[in-house]
This record gives structure tokens, sequence and C-alpha cells, in this order.
């Protein structure tokens, strides 16, 4: 996965900025945290990077790509960011299947294989609407990994899971590193970070700062 390079990069929103001048580079292949309290613009960097905010002055840049300017949104890349809209009315399955259809890069079998990795195995035909809020978050990481995406940016991935799954998707990141994706993940969970994070970034006063 080629390198992300902020640029300068500062974010306004109604006259509060949100990030601020922010330059820095992560390199591929690497696990990256982001550690901060509620609104230190953790999740506005994952937003940045997936293009769901525009710069109010700088750049991002994934690759040779720069977002808002060659693509609205990085190729290869899954995403949870705050909550993922999964259609209720719809089974497990059927809405990763429906993703699928965007890309057209994922079989079944990845589907299934995304499902049973994350604990749902038996559960693929039951319509979201039932879910649990923890089995909802199985299903927001199974749709973030099912496409073997080399970019992954996670917001408090383990939020509302029991311990065992938690070490289930500890080793599903860690497996999808040694592939070689990049993975970025914001957390207030610091025992997830330093489990699991190659480098951990403080994010405070709008900027990041090397732990």
């Amino acid at each position: 996965m080629p390198q992300i390079n902020f640029t300068n990069y500062t974010k306004v929103i109604k006259k509060k900025t949100i990030l601020d001048d922010i330059t820095f580079q992560f390199d591929s292949g690497k696990i990256y945290g982001l550690h901060g309290r509620n609104g230190s613009g953790k999740t506005m960097i994952l937003r940045a990077i997936s293009g769901l905010i525009f710069p109010t002055s700088g750049s991002v840049q994934v690759g040779d790509q720069v977002i808002h300017k060659d693509v609205d949104f990085p190729a290869e890349t899954g995403v949870i960011i705050e909550h993922t809209d999964l259609l209720p009315q719809y089974t497990a399955f059927d809405n990763l299947k429906m993703l699928s259809r965007i890309n057209n890069v994922a079989s079944d079998d990845d589907i299934n294989s995304a499902l049973l990795a994350v604990g749902l195995e038996g559960h693929e035909k039951e319509k979201v609407k039932s879910f649990s809020l923890g089995m909802r978050q199985k299903l927001s990481i199974a749709q973030a990994i099912f496409e073997h995406p080399k970019l992954l940016l996670l917001d408090e991935p383990t939020n509302a899971l029991d311990q065992e799954t938690i070490r289930d998707v500890r080793q599903i990141l860690l497996g999808l590193k040694q592939d070689g994706a990049t993975i970025i993940i914001a957390s207030h969970n610091k025992e997830d970070l330093d489990v699991l994070a190659d480098e951990i970034l403080l994010i405070h006063d709008e900027r990041i700062n090397i732990a």
C-alpha cells in the first residue's frame, strides 16, 4: 500500500479548527494507533484520509493520488468510521453482497470467510435488525475486511465486543498487516493500541504528536 502524506492539512468547521496544519507521513505496511480524548481529532484524521471531509487548506495524498483532486475515495480501502450504515431489513450476508457489487472484487467465499472470522458463522441469513450491538459491530468489521483491503481505517473497532472477539479481531488485523496492509486505528482503548500498533500517535490540540 502506498504511503499516506498529510501536507499542511487544516480543517475548520463553523470557525472552529478541527485539524490544525498537520504534516505527517504514514508509512506503508504498518499499524498506527491514534490515541486521544473525545473530540481531539482522531476520527477527523480518518475522515480526511477517506475523503469524507474536504480540507480548508492543505492536502492528504494516498500514494500518488491527492484526495478530492485525483480521487474522492482511496482505492482498496476498508473503513469503519463512527456508525457503519447497515441495512437492517437485509441479512448479514446480503448486506455484504450488495456492497461487493460496487467494486466486484469479492466472491461469496470472501464474504463467508469474513463473517466466519468475526464470529458471525450461523448468523449469515439473519436480518440485521435482530442483531445485538455487538453483532452489528462484528458485521461492521466484516464489511471493512471482506475485500482484502490494502488500507484499513478503523474508528473504535472493538466497541461493544466481548474479550474473546477482541482477541479474534486483533489476530485478524495482525494477519492483514502481514499481508502488507496499512492500518490506522483510532481508539480510546490504550490496551488495544499497545498490543497492535507499531507506532502510537497522540492527538492533542488538533495535531499529531509522537507518543
